[in-house]
C-alpha cells in the first residue's frame, strides 16, 4: 500500500487544488516567482495577475545570497528581491495583505539558511498565520528536516519536496512518504533555466514515480514555452515555470506594463496546457 505525509488529518488548500484539477481533468500551472522581484508591491500584484490568467498554485521564491540550485535568471531574480529588501518577514507581511484578495495556494520556495536563521517553529507559525500552505526547502534532505517537518505539520503547512531523474527508486520511496502536497520532479539534471528540449525520458520517469506514490506529480526545471507546457501537461499533474518568468520579468523591468505582460506569457501557458490535456 502506497502511504505518505499527505493523509494527514487537515486538507490543505494544495490538496483542494490538485482535487480540482483532476475534476477538471486539466494538469495545474505553477508559476514560480521570486518574492521582491522587482520589489514586494510588484509581486503582490503578480500573484494576483496569474490567478487571473490560470495559474492554480504559486510558487514565492525566498531571495538567498547562495542560490546553487538556480540558473542564471533566478540568480538574478533573487539578487533583485534580496536588494529590494524581500526577507522572509517582509514576504510573510506581503503575503499576510494578499490574503485578503486571493486564497490561490502559496508555496514558500527556497533554502534552509534563512529559514534557520529565522527559526523553524517561529517560521511555520508565522508562515501559517500568513496564509502560506506548503514549504519547498531546495537543500534540506529528508533525513534532516525532523526540527521543520514537526512544526509544519502541527500548523497545517505541506513540505514539498524535489526528486530528481536520478533518485532511485529506494529512495525516492521514502521521499515520498515525507512529502505531502504534491512531488516535484525536476525534468533534468542540472539547475533551474529554459532549456530548448525536454529530456526524452521525461514522460516514462513520471510514470514510474506514479507507482512509488499517491501523491500528485509536478514537473519543473527547464520548462519554457507554451508548446513545453503543453507536452509535459498530458501526463504531468503539475507544471512548474520558473526561469522563463524571471527572464520576462528582467525584460520589462523599466516598463509599466510589466505586470500585464508577464501575466499574458502566464495565461499563454495555460491555454496551451488546456488544449493539450483536452486533446488528449
Amino acid at each position: 500500500m502506497m502511504t505518505d505525509a499527505n493523509t494527514m488529518a487537515h486538507k490543505s488548500r494544495i490538496a483542494e487544488v490538485f482535487q480540482k484539477c483532476r475534476e477538471r481533468r486539466q494538469a495545474a500551472l505553477v508559476p514560480f516567482i521570486v518574492a521582491g522581484d522587482p520589489d514586494l508591491d510588484t509581486t503582490r500584484r503578480l500573484v494576483l495577475e496569474f490567478e487571473h490568467r490560470g495559474a492554480d498554485l504559486i510558487e514565492l521564491g525566498v531571495p538567498f545570497s547562495d542560490p546553487m540550485a538556480d540558473g542564471p535568471a533566478n540568480q538574478r531574480a533573487s539578487a533583485r528581491g534580496l536588494n529590494a529588501g524581500a526577507s522572509l518577514a517582509a514576504i510573510l507581511s506581503m503575503v499576510s495583505e494578499l490574503r485578503s484578495e486571493t486564497s490561490i495556494p502559496l508555496v514558500l520556495f527556497g533554502y534552509f539558511n534563512p529559514i534557520f536563521h529565522y527559526g523553524c517553529p517561529r517560521l511555520c507559525a508565522d508562515a501559517a498565520r500568513a496564509g502560506i500552505d506548503g514549504l519547498l526547502i531546495v537543500d534540506l534532505p529528508t533525513e534532516e528536516e525532523g526540527e521543520l517537518r514537526k512544526p509544519a505539520r502541527e500548523h497545517g503547512l505541506d513540505i514539498i519536496h524535489l526528486l530528481a531523474p536520478t533518485t532511485p527508486p529506494d529512495r525516492a520511496r521514502t521521499i515520498a512518504r515525507a512529502s505531502s502536497g504534491f512531488l516535484y520532479y525536476v525534468s533534468v539534471t542540472g539547475v533551474t533555466g529554459a532549456r530548448t528540449e525536454l529530456a526524452s525520458d521525461l514522460e516514462h520517469n513520471v510514470a514510474q514515480l506514479r507507482q512509488l506514490t499517491s501523491l500528485p506529480v509536478g514537473v519543473g526545471f527547464g520548462i519554457s514555452t507554451p508548446e513545453q507546457a503543453a507536452t509535459v501537461a498530458r501526463f504531468a499533474d503539475a507544471v512548474v515555470v520558473g526561469s522563463a518568468i524571471s527572464t520576462t520579468i528582467e525584460r520589462n523591468l523599466k516598463s509599466s506594463e510589466l505586470v500585464r505582460t508577464v501575466g499574458e506569457m502566464v495565461g499563454s501557458l495555460k491555454s496551451a496546457m488546456v488544449t493539450a490535456r483536452a486533446a488528449a
